[in-house]
Parts: C-alpha cells; structure tokens; sequence
C-alpha cells in the first residue's frame, strides 16, 4: 500500500514538474497542428535545458474582452516562476507582442528588430526617404529593420493559406528568438532553424525590391513621355 501510494506520489510529481516546464506553445487557438506543435515545443525544451529560460508561444484568437496585450501578457506571466519570455499573436486584434517577466532578458535577444516591420535595409532607407521629415526620424527609420514575423505576416494571402502564413511567421519568430538568445549564452541549439527560416523573409525582400523597381520603371517612362510631350507642343 505504502509502495503504491509513494508510485502514485511519484508519478504526479514528475507530471507537475513536466508541466511546468513543457506546453512551449503554451496556448493554441488557431494552429491545431501536431507538426508545427513539436518543432516549437522541440525547440523551446532545448532552449531552456540549456539556458533555463522559458520562451513559450500563444497564437490567440482574440485578447479577453477589455485587455490590451501587455495586460493580458503580465497576467500569463505571473503563473511562471522561471525566467520567461512570452511571444504573443492575436489574430483578430492583428497584434504581435514580445514579453518578459525579467528585465535583463531583454538583453539576450532584439526585441525592436525581430518585431521590425521592415525586412531588410535596403526597403528601409526607401522608407525613411519617402517618409522621414527630419534627418533624425531619417536615421531611426533607416536603422530600423530585420523583421522576422511582420513582413511575413503583412503579404497577403488567401483564406486557405492564413493558417500556413500565421505558423510560418510566428515560428519565424519564435526561431529568431530563440537562436539570439543562444548566440548570447554562447550555446548550439541542435534544433535551431538558422539560415533556413530566412528563406521566406528573402521571398519577401525580392518582392519588395521588384515593387521598388517597377516603381521607378513607370516614373522614369512617365517622366520620359511628359518630356516628349513638352518638346512637341
């Protein structure tokens, strides 16, 4: 009996110490994929065997009624006591957030260049050219970019691509995060995505670049044909 109590005993321990540390795609209601639940909880178990640190995932829905993101994010990371980073995505608020219940991870990984609307640094000099007023606004425009999840998440997509563009993208991220945390630490993550998750961010940045040049294309004709216009009359 007393054996039989202390399995059970056992048993329950290591199934609260398991849950504790493992759900790395810690909420889930969008994607309801096994495939794309293993590579995060993969990663995310390693990550944290060889840090500590906890990065878990939440594809939401929509926030509570009444919450902003980072209300509802403090609120999911009061439940851990380990050191946690919370990537958070709502579909129907189009919102992305990164948070962490330590100050001093921030200064493991780049919150403002993974959360980057912007791709590559060439799309941000154009932007900071057409949309800067200042030369100050210019530089921080300019310095701005390397997004890993908003430019994938902005491209359009048909209704039955929007689950395969929001776990792309959010892996994406989720990948990026953790890979500079591991740089930081001095650790190999052997699950790491590396070079392949750029993959789509280059798409991304070919796409852009073609826009850019079609656009200068038609100007340059436009201006061109105006030219021979004025000659003419």
């Amino acid at each position: 009996m007393n054996f039989s109590r202390g399995l059970v005993a056992l048993i329950l321990t290591l199934s609260l110490h398991s849950s504790l540390f493992a759900n790395y795609l810690y909420k889930d209601e969008l994607i309801f994929n096994p495939a794309f639940s293993a590579e995060v909880e993969k990663l995310g178990s390693e990550l944290y065997q060889k840090t500590g640190i906890s990065l878990r995932l939440l594809m939401l829905k929509e926030l509570p009624h009444g919450k902003d993101m980072v209300a509802y994010e403090k609120e999911v990371l009061s439940e851990f006591g380990q050191p946690t980073i919370l990537l958070t995505f709502s579909q129907m608020d189009t919102k992305v957030d990164i948070l962490a219940n330590e100050s001093s991870l921030y200064s493991l990984f780049d919150k403002k260049q993974i959360l980057s609307p912007v791709a590559s640094p060439v799309q941000a000099f154009f932007i900071a050219l057409f949309y800067s007023d200042s030369f100050d606004s210019f530089k921080e425009l300019s310095g701005s970019y390397g997004g890993t999840i908003i430019p994938l998440l902005a491209q359009k997509a048909k209704e039955s691509e929007l689950l395969g563009k929001y776990s792309g993208s959010m892996f994406n991220g989720y990948a990026d995060i953790a890979e500079q945390i591991a740089a930081n630490k001095g650790i190999i993550l052997e699950n790491a995505v590396g070079n392949t998750n750029k993959d789509s961010i280059f798409v991304v940045k070919i796409l852009f670049y073609g826009f850019i040049l079609y656009a200068l294309f038609v100007y340059a004709k436009k201006k061109i044909y105006m030219r021979k216009q004025n000659e003419t009359k």
